[in-house]
């Protein structure tokens, strides 16, 4: 029976590089898909974009590939990413220019569009948000990104094309995984069942790092082994959708059905419905299996058709953000930083912020203050809020920092800081609307 091997090279836009290198080196793999892409990553790739056209990918493209394309070029494995965030098309330019500087010759490279759906947003203000219910329109002069999450056909068409990269904009994290599959054992992409499975595997890949161990680890409750150098997973899986996941022998970490078991349940509502481009997978009756030291067997997932819509992440411009800190350390450092926090509500409440808070951080910042932390000889005073304006947002720093000498006592190391708050909602879009498209590259 048929079997393939597909590899997780990273959770998040910024993951370490070390441990994809380690995988394609040593672990067979026939595919590796680095997941880069959050909801806020492509608002923000889409603003960087419409400054520079010619970027808008993943800010850590070029370093990571400079490394990835010699070796999976040398182990023949496949490249699959969302890097190329909100310019796919640039991404795959780049890649071929690293391609040749490397000396990599003879490769396919196709970027996968169409999930920019900015333009078709624009045009219907009547889309219902789906966190508030309101009507798009009620952010309509704001927006500046619309990405629906694709599923795995456009990947599929530019595997079936013998493309060795394939780099995409918005696609929903499992396809990623997915597509490899469906174009490995040629399932059917009505076969439910199968595509339920497969999306299993993309959902336990996709965030790396995090099944071996890394979000799972807790000292002194849940111990896990080498932290520092944990080895991202990868699963071999046969064309009945049957198979294990692993990690590299050596690495740090731990694959078990503990740490299984969470990811299995990572962002994850309904875990017999949970909805995807592809199918809506069944993960309610799935079992975990260890069959030896970080080996772990999955099975009865399952699957049943898909929605006749993509959701759609719409970004929009949503103020400003602003922020100052001040430490107070020594005998009651508490008392002293709640009288500053007395002093700069003072100072604010004739202004108009949003969302603004005053926290002693590590003490009320999540939870609120315990009698416990009367010992506690140091502290850190923040107070942030959102603002209509720059000018306005400053004034939240500038006030913490009239504290080092405007009382209370022995204040230091104030910072200030003012970013542009790029919030995300989303609606839905039907799947007749989007039109996936691949393009092609050679070295």
């Amino acid at each position: 029976m048929k079997k393939i091997r597909i590899g997780s090279g990273a959770g998040y836009s910024g993951d370490r590089l070390e441990p994809a290198l380690a995988l394609i080196e040593h672990g067979n793999l026939d595919y590796i898909s680095f997941e880069c892409l959050a909801e806020r990553t492509i608002a923000l790739a889409q603003k960087e974009k419409k400054n520079n056209p010619q970027k808008g990918y993943n800010h850590l493209l070029e370093y990571r590939m400079e490394q990835v394309l010699p070796l999976a070029y040398k182990n023949k494995v496949k490249v699959i990413t969302n890097m190329g965030a909100a310019n796919p098309i640039s991404a795959m330019n780049v890649i071929c220019e690293l391609a040749k500087k490397e000396g990599v010759r003879g490769i396919k490279v196709a970027a996968v569009l169409g999930d920019d759906v900015f333009d078709f947003v624009k045009k219907h203000p009547s889309l219902q948000i789906s966190e508030t219910g309101d009507p798009l329109s009620t952010i309509e002069d704001k927006i500046i990104s619309a990405n629906a999450y694709l599923g795995s056909e456009g990947i599929v068409q530019a595997l079936k094309n013998d493309a060795d990269f394939i780099i995409t904009g918005r696609v929903a994290d499992p396809s990623l995984f997915l597509a490899p599959m469906i174009h490995e054992f040629n399932w059917n992409i009505k076969d439910y069942d199968k595509l339920g499975k497969g999306t299993l595997v993309g959902h336990l890949l996709e965030c790396a790092g995090q099944v071996s161990g890394g979000y799972f680890a807790d000292p002194n409750k849940k111990k896990v082994p080498d932290l520092w150098d944990i080895g991202f997973p990868f699963v071999e899986i046969d064309e009945m959708g049957s198979g294990y996941i692993t990690k590299v022998d050596g690495t740090g970490g731990m694959i078990n059905t503990a740490t299984c078991t969470e990811q299995l349940l990572y962002e994850i509502h309904d875990p017999a419905n949970y909805l995807t481009p592809d199918c809506i997978a069944d993960f309610s009756s799935v079992k975990f299996e260890p069959t030896e030291k970080d080996v772990v067997k999955f099975r009865n997932a399952t699957g049943k058709e898909a929605t006749e819509t993509y959701k759609v992440s719409v970004g929009y411009l949503n103020g400003y953000y602003g922020e100052g800190q001040i430490s107070y350390g020594g005998i009651q450092c508490i008392e002293r930083a709640k009288l500053g926090i007395a002093i700069v509500q003072k100072r604010l409440e004739k202004l108009n912020f949003k969302d603004l808070r005053f926290d002693l951080i590590g003490l009320n910042s999540i939870s609120p203050l315990k009698e416990q932390h009367k010992d506690v000889n140091e502290v850190r005073l923040r107070v942030s809020g959102r603002a209509k304006s720059i000018e306005e947002a400053k004034k939240i720093g500038r006030e913490v920092e009239t504290l080092y000498t405007n009382g209370p006592s022995g204040g230091g190391g104030a910072t200030q800081k003012v970013e542009e708050v790029i919030s995300v909602v989303s609606v839905l879009v039907p799947k007749s609307e989007v039109k996936t498209q691949v393009v092609y590259s050679k070295t």
